[in-house]
């Protein structure tokens, strides 16, 4: 299984197929407008119009199971989103990332990627998870590290995914 096997529902509502995403690097983020980490949307934002043109994604899935730090309804995620740090990358519906209700695609990404000493639990809000071009998940980065951190990584993926393949024949002629 991979990022594209999986459907999860828009903020504003309509079932989206995660392999509208195929062939983009992803950076997929647990998010909250009432944490302490919250002021990382303006890093998040900066890096999706930065790279989006060269295939880079962030999708947002806002979180409430974290000391309730994202108790709003989900026009009132979009709107506080917008309004104060005018992400513009497409954000998703509320959803539980931990426990026996966690959205399917968080429990394939903390399979693939588990945290610290091999603790699959999301701890906080924006454990961010880094999926390649072909849809594997590749990192799993801590809520502290910023997206500016990232970027690195990120920027060595869409290289990969637009790296020219090299032919396996060498003809002689």
């Amino acid at each position: 299984m991979n990022l594209y096997d999986f459907t999860a529902q828009s903020i504003a509502g309509s079932e989206v197929r995660l392999d509208t995403f195929r062939g983009q690097v992803c950076l997929i983020v647990n998010v909250a407008s009432r944490c302490g980490f919250t002021p990382q949307y303006t890093g998040l934002e900066a890096l999706y119009e930065k790279h989006r043109d060269a295939g880079f994604a962030v999708l947002g899935f806002p979180c409430d199971q974290f000391g309730q730090q994202e108790p709003g309804d989900d026009a009132t995620i979009l709107d506080f989103c917008t309004r104060n740090y005018g992400v513009t990358f497409p954000m998703f519906a509320k959803v539980e990332v931990n426990g026996a209700g966690a959205h399917p695609l968080f429990a394939h990404l903390k399979k693939e990627r588990p945290g610290l000493l091999g603790t699959e639990a999301i701890k906080w809000n924006f454990t961010k998870f880094l999926v390649d071009c072909s849809g594997s998940v590749r990192e799993r980065f801590a809520p502290g590290d910023t997206p500016e951190l990232i970027e690195t990584k990120l920027v060595a993926l869409l290289a990969e995914r637009t790296a020219p393949t090299l032919s396996a024949s060498h003809g002689t002629s």
